[in-house]
């Protein structure tokens, strides 16, 4: 994954909110309970307390973020710092999502470490990165992608991590539409309204990654990036997670799709290049 050198950032799009909050007093995971809450979180819009509360009272400030202006300026900038590929990411997400949805309006991207306060209640980096559909912010702690590969077993690389940040901009795009709320149900299975949700924005990613090179931001796409981007799906499928936290595959539980589904969506996407493909409420799945 490679930055046009020459391509000009707007770190405005990204805030950089780590060192924020520390994680005691804050109402999720934590301890033994993380991997679960990760297992039920990732990348789904979600009210995070249950009810909108604080369990406990949010946590004194710790320090404040830094201001990325200052050094993620241009593509070059992106290929050398994660921040700023963050940044030059979210730049071209934004840039393509800009030019094909009628009545686009840009997300911010929150960077956070160990815990941050959001629309949607108090969040721990257990969470895994996550859309919030009340303040319309994808919040995110870069430490998940070490832990994407450790614990799950995606390869890795910088196009698992646009994956990642180009499905959670699919539940923007699905908040925008007003179908994000399929998934409000409290149905789970495979059918489910959560699992067709989670679907289409894998194959939202798919579509801006077709249309990367075309935002100004990227340079062609490579073999080994589209691989990153189909490890890391396959590696968050439900079956996937389900053998590794409980030895066994229950697909009335399932909430995001299996990792064959999840890599075949991200491919339909990225082979048509065309978000009208991406219709998941349709028919099975």
């Amino acid at each position: 994954m490679d930055f046009d050198d020459e391509a000009k950032l707007d770190s405005s799009q990204v805030e950089d909110a780590r060192g924020g909050m520390s994680r005691g007093g804050l109402a999720v995971g934590g301890g033994a309970v993380g991997l679960l809450v990760l297992v039920v979180g990732l990348f789904f819009g979600i009210d995070l307390t249950g009810g909108g509360a604080p369990a406990q009272r949010p946590a004194q400030q710790a320090g404040s973020g830094v201001d990325l202006s200052a050094k993620c300026r241009t593509g070059a900038d992106a290929d050398q710092s994660d921040d700023c590929r963050i940044v030059g990411t979210v730049n071209s997400i934004q840039t393509y999502w800009s030019r094909t949805l009628r009545g686009y309006t840009p997300a911010k991207t929150q960077l956070f470490s160990q815990a941050t306060q959001t629309g949607c209640g108090y969040a721990t980096s257990d969470v895994g990165p996550f859309y919030c559909p009340n303040d319309r912010k994808v919040y995110l702690d870069l430490t998940f992608f070490k832990q994407l590969q450790e614990q799950f077993g995606a390869e890795g690389g910088p196009f698992a991590q646009a994956y990642v940040v180009g499905h959670e901009y699919g539940h923007h795009v699905q908040n925008l539409q007003g179908t994000l709320s399929r998934s409000r149900s409290s149905a789970k299975g495979a059918q489910s309204g959560s699992v067709r949700v989670e679907l289409q924005a894998d194959c939202y990613a798919g579509a801006w990654a077709k249309n990367a090179v075309s935002t100004g931001f990227l340079e062609q796409l490579t073999d080994t990036d589209i691989r990153q981007a189909l490890s890391a799906a396959e590696a968050v499928g439900d079956d996937s997670i389900q053998r590794r936290t409980q030895g066994y595959v229950e697909p009335d539980g399932f909430t995001h799709g299996t990792s064959e589904q999840r890599r075949r969506w991200f491919t339909t996407g990225y082979e048509s290049g065309d978000p009208r493909q991406c219709d998941t409420f349709s028919g099975g799945i």
